[in-house]
């Protein structure tokens, strides 16, 4: 085990040094210059040469690089250049608002997957099973920001029942907050849904055909019974797996969907920061989505190694 941990953790971290290069360098090679961009058209020379140099940009690259990452190193973020407030009281602030977003939307994209891919194994072939994945295949090619489009025009435009965007705050209360973020998180979810029941349709397929779910069925348990208590628990590895990983990418995905609905998460604020230019905004922001997404990974394969020693053993 101890192996197996320490060649998860050098891939962990030199994916995240790959990741905060890429990054990096995509900001570099970017058209413009962002002191002029700050600045506008009409600024002195002698101005532009002093905000390049306020913000580095007068020095190599490479030693940017480095102060960069020895700055993540000790956990300092740096400070917005637009916005002049530390990168992560302003994260801090959005993550009350996506981190919500992305369990709501994980909980409804579970509720709606495992039934729908249970009933889909179940009835293989069926009428049942032809409508459940002829919807998860919308689901597939509809992208959510479009989905979240159609719920505003249903729901907010036709019937009036909820706003079209926004945020109260939880200050307001729970309820409220909650009842804001419930179409954009039901957007995230159908997609998410699809192809997690998918997942769980195939891998209910695979354990009803074994040996052990036959025995059960000669012996004259109900279907019920062989399906919750034999091949569900079974059929869960691989699909917890996917879980995880959907729950990284419900986080880190989700700035169209803030944007469609006005929500100030992550999301929009990474976009914002990409109009105005800010690197170091976008840069930090950038590589905390990717770390997240890379430490669940990390720990979707540390889960799946204990429950599975043959993985340990294979890597």
């Amino acid at each position: 085990m101890a192996g197996f941990l320490i060649r998860r953790l050098t891939g962990l971290v030199l994916t995240l040094l790959a990741a905060s290069a890429v990054v990096f360098l995509a900001l570099e090679l970017l058209p413009g210059d962002a002191a002029q961009i700050l600045l506008g058209t009409e600024v002195r020379p002698d101005t532009l040469a002093a905000m390049r140099a306020q913000l580095g940009l007068d020095r190599p690259a490479a030693l940017r690089y480095a102060e960069w990452i020895a700055g993540l190193a000790t956990g300092d973020l740096g400070v917005s250049q637009v916005y002049h407030v530390p990168v992560w009281d302003m994260v801090r602030d959005r993550l009350a608002v996506s981190l919500p977003l992305a369990v709501l939307a994980f909980i409804l994209s579970t509720l709606l997957a495992l039934p729908f891919g249970i009933t889909a194994a179940v009835k293989r072939g069926r009428l049942a099973d032809t409508l459940i994945m002829g919807f998860a295949q919308i689901g597939l090619a509809v992208p959510n920001f479009w989905f979240g489009i159609l719920l505003i025009l249903l729901f907010a435009v036709q019937l009036g029942w909820v706003s079209a965007g926004g945020f109260p705050g939880w200050e307001g209360g729970v309820g409220p907050a909650l009842g804001a973020l419930f179409l954009p998180a039901l957007a995230l979810a159908l997609s998410e849904a699809a192809i997690l029941s998918r997942m769980v349709r195939a891998s209910m397929l695979e354990t009803l055909g074994e040996d052990y779910v036959r025995t059960a069925r000669a012996k004259g348990l109900s279907g019920s019974r062989i399906v919750v208590g034999h091949a569900l628990g079974n059929a869960m590895i691989p699909i917890a797996t996917l879980m995880g990983l959907q729950f990284a990418f419900l986080v880190a995905g989700a700035v169209i969907i803030e944007n469609v609905f006005y929500l100030p998460g992550v999301g929009r604020l990474l976009l914002q920061a990409i109009f105005e230019r800010d690197l170091v905004l976008v840069r930090n922001l950038v590589l905390m989505l990717s770390a997240f997404v890379v430490a669940l990974s990390f720990l979707v394969d540390m889960a799946y190694g204990a429950i599975d020693p043959r993985l340990r053993r294979a890597t």
